[in-house]
């Protein structure tokens, strides 16, 4: 019994002997101070710590549970599960590392390179020649031609200028919503006692190659999250703004209609403030604003297993039981129909002539594999595009209710993140949870261009995007708005 006992011990000394990669690396351990030291003992000075440079050139090296090699230093260094801890070699701290250094060096790439182009011998003088030729119709020209200006934007600074410069010093952007002459942007501001401030920037000083922007001076504060916003044509286009709020404490959710006039100290000759009123809805996930002739001056809500149509006018309300959450939600122009995306995946469409209950009333039916965020319709009403909880990013054709296109990168796990499609420019955009931009080309689902955040990536910093051919108004300037913390930038064309 000893006997074997002791045999196999002096068989495992034999086995570790002659294994040549645990020699190395065991003399390795012994030369650098060991690995496995206490958390103390792994970060006793500054030129014991890890570099930033990711794993992935070390791949040779096998992966010890619980350490990190760093391929600089050659050497492996123990990792902490928590973060409740003095020691700054967790597997989150490292990955953060990671993915800053990343965002850097695509920052450097972008400005070191000045003009990016997408596709391989995409260029302005090869789309005219191709043009001349008659290889390229019109339409197809045009596209290509709003394609290589994605590619060749530049990124500048903004301006904002207001009567009170303290007002925005230290409020961080949630979100901006461009309306839809893109001259103004309606902003949601995170206060930092808490709560949201909101107001309207003017974008029509939005010119280079001096870019400024104006902050209309009344701005409006709410100790409550602001769930869902969109911009309503009541009285005219995009007269009045509707902001939908969550209930806290004794206080129950409601929607609110603003007049965007409100926002202004000093109205123009005939320009009064109009309706400003209020609906009592209990936690709205989402708000569309309808422009069909059939539901006018009407707003729906998405609630929890439930979609309300209410008429601003009269007060009426229409409502659908639903099986799941309704996190988006749109109008299309010119069928009576609400296209609603649901947290189960599903969207749908509610044939507004049907009664509240009545049979028949959903049109049509998608499903995704994860919750749906955004819905959009094109302009033909021919298609609609949706993005989920999962990344995905698909093209439905609505005439076979199938997936035509399905556009790859985009990057969510949780979050309840827009999507922005313009067909004039022939691009779909998009931000990420990992905080970087997308741009796809909508016909053929290319990836165009990639735009990481100029402020270090973080959950709470998710940059907002409007995108337009004319920001500013009529002659403005074509181009993407990114506001991420207290900054707005602009990529303009070149």
């Amino acid at each position: 019994m000893h006997k074997s006992s002791w045999q196999s011990r002096r068989h495992g000394r034999r086995s570790h002997q002659y294994n040549p990669w645990f020699r190395q690396h065991g003399h390795n351990e012994r030369s650098n101070g060991g690995a496995q030291q206490s958390p103390q003992g792994s970060s006793h000075s500054d030129d014991e710590a890890p570099s930033t440079s990711s794993t992935a050139g070390s791949s040779s090296v096998p992966d010890l549970p619980g350490y990190y090699f760093d391929p600089e230093k050659n050497r492996y260094f123990r990792l902490l599960p928590g973060h409740n801890n003095c020691n700054p070699l967790t597997k989150e701290s490292i990955r953060q590392k990671e993915v800053e250094s990343k965002r850097l060096q695509l920052l450097e790439e972008e400005d070191r390179r000045g003009k990016k182009i997408a596709r391989l011998g995409f260029n302005a003088s090869s789309l005219l020649q191709k043009s001349k030729l008659g290889f390229l119709n019109v339409t197809s020209y045009c596209r290509l031609a709003h394609e290589l200006r994605v590619s060749c934007m530049q990124r500048e600074k903004v301006q904002i200028q207001s009567s009170d410069p303290s007002a925005l010093a230290s409020d961080r952007f949630n979100l901006i919503l461009a309306d839809t002459n893109s001259d103004r942007l309606f902003t949601v501001n995170d206060v930092k006692v808490g709560g949201s401030k909101y107001g309207i920037i003017n974008l029509h000083g939005l010119k280079t190659p001096t870019l400024r922007v104006h902050m209309d001076e009344n701005l409006y504060f709410t100790s409550r999250k602001v769930n869902a916003v969109c911009w309503a044509s009541l009285n005219h286009l995009d007269s009045h703004i509707l902001l939908c709020l969550m209930g806290m404490a004794e206080t129950p959710g409601c929607a609110t209609l603003l007049p965007a006039s409100l926002f202004v100290s000093s109205h123009p000759a005939g320009d009064r403030p109009g309706m400003l009123c209020s609906f009592r809805i209990p936690g709205a996930w989402s708000c569309a604003w309808s422009l069909n002739i059939q539901a006018n001056n009407c707003f729906s809500t998405g609630l929890s297993r439930r979609v309300l149509v209410t008429s601003v006018v009269t007060g009426h309300r229409q409502s659908f039981g639903t099986s799941s959450d309704v996190l988006a939600q749109q109008f299309a122009l010119m069928a009576p129909l609400l296209f609603n995306g649901c947290r189960s995946g599903e969207i749908f469409a509610i044939d507004l002539r049907c009664r509240n209950q009545g049979k028949g009333w959903k049109a049509t039916r998608l499903f995704h594999d994860s919750a749906v965020t955004s819905v959009q319709i094109l302009q033909e009403e021919q298609c609609l595009m949706a993005s989920d909880m999962a990344g995905t990013i698909k093209l439905w054709d609505l005439r076979t209710t199938k997936c035509i296109r399905q556009y790859k990168g985009h990057v969510n796990e949780y979050a309840h993140l827009p999507l922005h499609v313009h067909e004039e420019e022939g691009i779909v955009v998009a931000v990420g949870q990992d905080c970087y931009t997308r741009i796809w080309s909508l016909h053929d689902a290319q990836l165009l261009r990639t735009i990481p955040s100029p402020h270090p990536t973080s959950k709470a910093d998710i940059p907002s995007v409007a995108f337009s051919s004319r920001l500013g108004g009529f002659r403005g300037v074509p181009g993407l708005l990114m506001a991420v913390q207290q900054d707005l930038y602009c990529f303009s064309y070149n």
